[in-house]
């Protein structure tokens, strides 16, 4: 799967941001990044059909798990035309794109992490996700303490500056109900990385936040 040479190659895109040097060296791209990749989410397949099984593991070149490497410039001051990490998204049967409820994957040569849940949501999702957590703060907090998850997983994300309409200054999950990402993060080192393991470690850690994700689908009227 992945090598040392994976996070060379990162760290030389990252050096040599450019069209021309991406065209010459794109073999090497194949071999050292998106092949070890779509091998990953192959293996990563049946580990989600156990504890994620509304969730999917597609290993394809395009429109599959495996986040495109081209940026979108339009909008960005940054024209860089190719992203420096490897992005790997399990998202939602349900959903369309990275907004809707998945486990995420980053790789980079200057760090690497897991994520889950739900980044930028959608105005109609936010709205869902911050009902529920307003009608059931007692079933949040259990889920955003529970100590499995809370051992691998710190949540993370935007938040509001001010507690967003309609909702009482003094609820006691008034600093959640800010949030505009419903995302947490675990750390992922780099021996993990290149293991032989690297699968079942992931899908460890991934069923540590099966009390989240199952809140978050269940807000959102979608099975987890």
């Amino acid at each position: 799967m992945f090598s040392s040479q994976t996070f060379d190659f990162l760290a030389e895109l990252t050096a040599n941001n450019r069209r021309d040097w991406f065209v010459a060296n794109q073999a090497r791209y194949e071999a050292l990044v998106r092949e070890p990749a779509l091998e990953f989410i192959a293996a990563m397949a049946p580990h989600l059909t156990r504890f994620a099984p509304h969730f999917r593991a597609e290993a394809k070149k395009a429109g599959g798990s495996l986040m495109r490497v081209f940026r979108d410039t339009r909008f960005s001051r940054d024209k860089s035309p190719y992203k420096t990490n490897v992005g790997i998204h399990f998202r939602h049967a349900l959903g369309k794109d990275v907004h809707a409820p998945g486990y995420y994957v980053h790789l980079a040569a200057d760090g690497c992490f897991l994520g889950v849940g739900c980044w930028h949501p959608e105005p109609v999702a936010l709205g869902r996700l911050r009902e529920a957590i307003a009608e059931r703060p007692e079933q949040w907090f259990k889920v955003r303490n529970d100590p499995l998850f809370a051992a691998s997983f710190a949540l993370s994300g935007d938040s509001l500056t001010r507690l967003p309409r309609g909702y009482a200054a003094d609820h006691p999950a008034r600093e959640d109900l800010k949030r505009k990402d419903f995302i947490a993060i675990a750390p992922l080192v780099f021996d993990e990385v290149v293991a032989p393991e690297l699968p079942a470690i992931v899908a460890q850690r991934f069923t540590a936040a099966t009390p989240l994700m199952t809140f978050l689908c269940s807000a959102l009227g979608v099975p987890a």
